[in-house]
């Protein structure tokens, strides 16, 4: 089969940098962590008695969710279609495991989808390419909750990898043909190892499930994670934060980092090492100082609401959004020749020749910019939370005491007392 090195359309996708995640599943019910069925070793036939007849959220309000997300800054979604517990949120055709068949009664996918589409979010579409529920889904030694079961090889009996991976390619076809244009869809996650124990792009047939993805939705962006050196649009970092551009053979790519508020994807009602909204509006400023974007991701109950701690954080990252987006939204990484000052971080808008200080920490008085880049092409100054003007220029007369070289560094003179907002910015409008 011919190598698809078709790409999707991401000039939207690096414009709109802030996104949110989506695990929602069976495991909102267990509340302590979406990998609860492999950790605790869960059988197939224990988790549904559990967990599938009795998932019942009253609560799922997607317009909230919808209403949530816009309100935060969030440009895009992505939600766990199926995880790895094989349990889908619409009324697919090929599996009776599905939300319309638990005391929910419906599908849970479509009005989501609407909800969210109708508040200008973009769609985007996670589907596990594990499946430890489906019969055919041939079960590892190392992963799942099956793994070093005194019975594995007997339950391996009569399996059929290339029938689930005919399912696997069914239900992506659903997910592409019935809920109209999705903008991601994001495949989770391929495992090989060399001694043949793991999965990767065969298990999948990548190739061919790559193939047929480009011809139904060409423009749609794709995730690294089908086990394949080609067809992808989008590294994704998972719960680590790079220390620079992310590349791949020495050429930065698009990339977007994958995060949780605390240590759990799925609902975890006793996580409690949660960060705080400071924190994560540093993780998101951190992204775009990289040319990179957020995927930040929210658990729902498993009455289907977005908890208290959950919303405190969103609701905070979007007032901070509000006033400070346009540091975010269509920007990246500063040119090489601006330095960002101590305890800064930097991120510049092209098309409007506008660049972001945002300041980590509060200085006296004063922020040194140093460089020709600064001195040269610095037009005006302002805090961006209030539009109040900053004054800055040359002043060898604080450059000397500091030992800083005449002329070479813009001062900006700052007010004394930090703006009340988590994260200030002061907007440079360049000539």
């Amino acid at each position: 089969m011919a190598e698809n090195h078709q790409k999707g359309d991401s000039s939207w996708f690096v414009h709109d940098r802030f996104g949110m995640f989506i695990h929602w599943g069976l495991y909102a019910l267990g509340a302590r962590h979406e990998w609860l069925m492999n950790n605790e070793r869960i059988t197939v036939e224990e988790y549904e008695k559990r967990y599938f007849k009795h998932f019942d959220p009253d609560l799922y309000d997607p317009q909230m969710w919808a209403d949530t997300a816009a309100r935060a800054g969030m440009k895009y979604f992505v939600i766990t279609t199926k995880h790895h517990e094989g349990f889908c949120l619409w009324d697919s055709k090929l599996t009776d495991y599905k939300a319309p068949n638990t005391p929910a009664k419906r599908d849970l996918l479509r009005p989501m989808v609407d909800a969210f589409r109708g508040q200008g979010l973009r769609v985007g579409l996670y589907h596990s390419l594990i499946d430890w529920h489906h019969p055919h889904y041939i079960l590892d030694p190392h992963i799942g909750p099956y793994r070093q079961h005194a019975d594995r090889e007997k339950l391996n009996v009569g399996r059929d990898q290339m029938k689930y991976a005919d399912y696997l390619h069914g239900q992506v076809r659903e997910l592409l043909t019935e809920f109209g244009k999705i903008d991601i869809m994001w495949f989770d996650f391929s495992y090989p190892k060399p001694d043949g124990s793991g999965k990767g792009h065969a298990d999948w047939r990548s190739e061919e499930l790559l193939d047929m993805i480009r011809k139904l939705q060409p423009q749609v962006l794709l995730d690294d994670r089908l086990d394949l050196p080609y067809g992808w649009d989008i590294k994704t970092p998972e719960q680590v934060q790079p220390r620079q551009w992310v590349t791949v053979d020495g050429q930065r790519v698009v990339w977007e980092a994958c995060q949780t508020f605390s240590g759990s994807w799925g609902y975890h009602r006793d996580e409690s090492s949660w960060r705080d909204t400071d924190q994560l509006l540093r993780t998101l400023i951190d992204c775009v100082s990289k040319g990179g974007n957020l995927l930040l991701n929210v658990g729902p109950t498993g009455r289907g609401e977005f908890d208290a701690r959950a919303l405190a954080r969103l609701n905070g990252m979007g007032d901070w959004m509000r006033r400070h987006g346009r540091s975010i939204y269509g920007c990246t990484e500063a040119p090489a020749e601006f330095k960002a000052p101590e305890n800064c971080r930097l991120t510049w808008n092209p098309e409007k020749k506008r660049l972001y200080v945002h300041i980590f920490a509060w200085p006296y008085k004063h922020l040194y910019l140093d460089g020709n880049a600064f001195v040269d092409r610095v037009e005006y100054a302002q805090l961006l939370n209030d539009a109040s003007e900053i004054k800055c220029g040359i002043d060898d007369w604080h450059g000397k005491q500091l030992g800083l070289e005449s002329g070479k560094t813009l001062v900006v003179n700052l007010p004394q007392t930090k703006p009340p907002v988590d994260i200030p910015v002061v907007e440079l409008f360049l000539k």
